[in-house]
């Protein structure tokens, strides 16, 4: 995406933001939406934002799409790669190539699992509060082409806007609702997984697929993707009346 049409985009892309931070916004969807984005905008393949955790560890809570070696790759991070280091130092990590000796070297399971999954490049960038690290966003490759200065400043700008739409700029003098902010945020993703596997085993369908047709089903009405599936998890919600996903090549809906 190149040009005007890349700005135009851009443009209407901060308004979507903008028009979702109001009162009550479900930040799961907000930050999957950003993730999407991301691909969309800078030419990469895949997108997730990593959060640190009570623990110091990185969680990852959004992602372009939920396919689950994308999100095993980012699970590894919790104790090597980009992102670790890039919440250490508070410093954007960009161009990585996957293939050189020193990054195998230097992150063994990392690399390892990455160049499986089709990726030979990546990209970390902080999520920043002020002085303080609170995650990263994670970009991957399929291609070696580089991200220039003007797609690392757009990538950094995106990845503010995640920070504001987790933390919330009204409350990011007050540290004590900061942490509350971000626990919230993790254990809502921890929730979608359980009813990501939940849906799955009831239709006997993908992770993938469940999780889009969960998703539709809270968007058309207006209910956040945590409260519908704590409402799930807790079993007073009936999932027999969300619509299962289409299978490929089929115009009827699984049982």
């Amino acid at each position: 995406m190149i040009g005007m049409a890349r700005e135009r985009r851009l443009a209407e892309i901060f308004v979507e933001v903008a028009d979702s931070l109001v009162e009550d916004f479900d930040v799961i969807d907000l930050l999957q939406r950003l993730s999407t984005r991301c691909v969309e905008l800078l030419d990469v393949s895949a997108a997730g934002i990593l959060l640190v955790d009570a623990h110091g560890e990185l969680q990852i809570i959004a992602a372009s799409d939920e396919h689950t070696r994308l999100l095993e790759l980012f699970a590894v991070q919790h104790d090597q790669g980009p992102c670790v280091e890039c919440c250490r130092t508070g410093t954007s990590r960009t161009n990585i190539d996957l293939t050189r000796p020193e990054t195998i070297t230097g992150w063994p399971r990392f690399t390892a699992r990455a160049r499986e999954t089709g990726y030979v490049a990546t990209h970390a960038i902080p999520l920043r509060l002020r002085h303080r690290v609170v995650g990263a966003l994670n970009l991957f490759q399929t291609t070696p082409h580089r991200l220039g200065d003007d797609d690392i400043a757009l990538a950094q700008a995106l990845a503010d806007v995640a920070t504001i739409a987790i933390l919330q700029q009204r409350t990011l003098e007050r540290s004590h609702v900061e942490n509350s902010q971000l626990q919230n945020a993790l254990t809502s993703r921890i929730l979608i997984e359980q009813v990501k596997g939940v849906l799955a085993e009831r239709w006997e369908t993908s992770v993938d697929d469940a999780f889009a047709a969960f998703r539709s089903y809270a968007r058309a009405r207006h209910l956040r993707l945590s409260d519908l599936a704590t409402q799930i998890i807790s079993g007073g919600f009936d999932t027999s009346t969300i619509p299962a996903p289409v299978p490929e090549g089929s115009g009827e809906q699984l049982g």
